[in-house]
This record gives structure tokens, sequence and C-alpha cells, in this order.
């Protein structure tokens, strides 16, 4: 059974509440930190044949825990077809657009531009769905979070917004397709979260995987352990235990909870060059990251009964 998102906060509520933000921050790490490995992936493997062993190697993982956990697999070919859009905007449209608009933006900017999925699923939910209640708690949150992921990475990335408009565009259209992600991720709640998860990963699988064999013939390819582990940390932990957490605050956070994390993630690089490398923290980049704990808070803060 789920918890309401909009009920009263009581005690089992705070609890499940400050479970939930926990399982928040670990998404944000999960996601925040694979990119260290995308890095070190494409060293040695072609962008496409590495999406492919990512989704593919979570597929694999997920359907093992669904065989562990004794779920089935839908048998409905309505609710595949939901999949298939679900996967089109979690992973085969989403991280597809953004690779191609990476390569002509600065990361900075592009992290501030893959970060305004909350604002997209804010302007979806109140033009279109309307599937959530949308106060002014949850108003400020989304635009302090994005001002806060703007200190950390830095006012001086904004200054070629404008300059590469394809590029841009293509990362703000990853953020809709992460919001829209979001937002129909709320149809499966009659699915356990790892069926979901493998459903979605099983369709990214059938597309990625051919095309990764046709482009890029990866028999031929050489590869490192360094590259293979990355590959599977990145499969297995960042794609598949992060699509099992993303999937069930998506039925008890709901859409713009769940988006909140994009804030979260730009805070993780920081946090992890001040724990692993020693880096300082400036004043401005501290208050970035109060600013965003501070949004998702808003966000993610249950309304109160009348």
């Amino acid at each position: 059974m789920t918890r309401s998102v909009s009920g009263p906060p009581g005690a089992a509520g705070a609890a499940g509440l400050r479970g939930d933000y926990l399982l928040l921050g670990l998404l944000a790490l999960l996601w925040g930190s694979s990119y260290i490995f995308i890095a070190i992936a494409l060293r040695e493997l072609p962008p496409v044949t590495l999406i492919a062993a990512r989704v593919a190697g979570a597929a694999l993982v997920l359907l093992l825990v669904v065989a562990w956990r004794r779920e089935r697999l839908p048998r409905d070919g309505r609710i595949w077809g939901m999949l298939l859009i679900q996967a089109v905007f979690n992973s085969i449209g989403a991280w597809t657009v953004l690779a191609w608009g990476q390569k002509f933006v600065d990361a900075g900017l592009a992290s501030v531009l893959n970060s305004t999925s909350p604002i997209f699923v804010l302007l979806l939910t109140a033009l279109l769905t309307r599937h959530e209640r949308l106060g002014a708690g949850k108003v400020a949150g989304a635009v302090l979070g994005l001002a806060g992921v703007v200190l950390v990475v830095g006012t001086d990335a904004l200054r070629g917004l404008g300059d590469q408009v394809a590029g841009q565009a293509a990362c703000l259209t990853g953020a809709l397709l992460y919001a829209a992600g979001a937002i129909h991720g709320r149809r499966f709640a009659a699915l356990a979260p790892v069926v979901t998860a493998a459903g979605t990963m099983l369709w990214a699988s059938a597309v990625l995987v051919p095309a990764a064999l046709y482009l890029d013939r990866p028999w031929t390819l050489q590869v490192s352990w360094q590259t293979g582990l990355a590959t599977a940390v990145l499969a297995f932990f960042c794609t598949g235990l992060a699509l099992l957490i993303y999937f069930r605050l998506v039925s008890t956070i709901g859409s713009m909870g769940v988006a909140s994390q994009s804030y979260l993630r730009a805070g993780i690089g920081v946090v992890l060059g001040i724990v692993v490398l020693g880096e300082s923290l400036s004043p401005p980049v501290a208050a970035g990251l109060a600013a965003t704990i501070a949004g998702v808070v808003l966000i993610n803060r249950p309304r109160r009964a009348a």
C-alpha cells in the first residue's frame, strides 16, 4: 500500500517521508555518479554500445529480481505499449537527445538545462494533466532548487546560453522527456516497481542492442577490465537499482517529488569532490547546496490537513 502524497503528516507519515528522502538522496547519488562511470567507459566504448550495454545489463539484473520475488511480467499488450512510451521518456529518447546535445553544450550549462525537469513537471501538471495539487510551496521549491543548481554549477555556465541553440534545445528536450516520464510513470501504480523497471529496460534493450550491433560492431572492440567494471556498475546500480527506486518513489511522493532529484544531482559532484578529492567548498556553492536542499524539501513537504 502506498503512502498518500497529500495526506496529513503523522508518526507513520513522517517516518515514510524520511524514508522517501533517503531514497531520493540515494537516487540522486546513483544517477549523479553515473557520469563518472560513463566518462570511464567512453574511453573505449562508442556511445550507442555503452548505452546498449547499460540497458541490457539493467534488464538482466531486473529480470533476476522479478524471478526472485516471483513477480510476473504483464501479459496485456496495452501495458507493454505504455511501457514502450515510458522507455522512450526515461531512456531511449532522453539519453539520445542529451548525448547529442552535450556535443555542443559545455558540461556546466548542460547540467543546468538538464536540471529543469521539475519546472517542466510543474508546467505540464498545471496546464495539461492536473494530476497533483500544486501549492505555493512546490512552485517556490521548483524555482529555489533551480537557482541552487545555477549557484552550484556556477553562474559562468550561463554565459553560453543562446549560442548553440540546437544543442541547448536538445538538453531541454531531454529534461522535458524526463518530466513526461515522471508523470507517465504514475500509470503503473498497479504494477510492482521491479516489473515496471524491467519492462522499460526490456524495451530499451530491444531498440538499442540491435542499433549497437549494426552501428558499432562491438565484438571487434578491445575492452579493458576498468571499462568492463565501469559499465557493470553503470548497468546494475546506476540503472537497475536506480529505476527500482525511481518507480517506487513515483507512487509515493509523486511526479514533482521524484523529478526533484535532478536538483540534488547537481550537488553530488561537489560533495564527491570534497569527500574524495579534498576540494574546498566556496560560499556560493555552499549557498547553492543549501538552496537545492531547501527546494527539494519544499517540493516534497506534505500538505497539512484542513
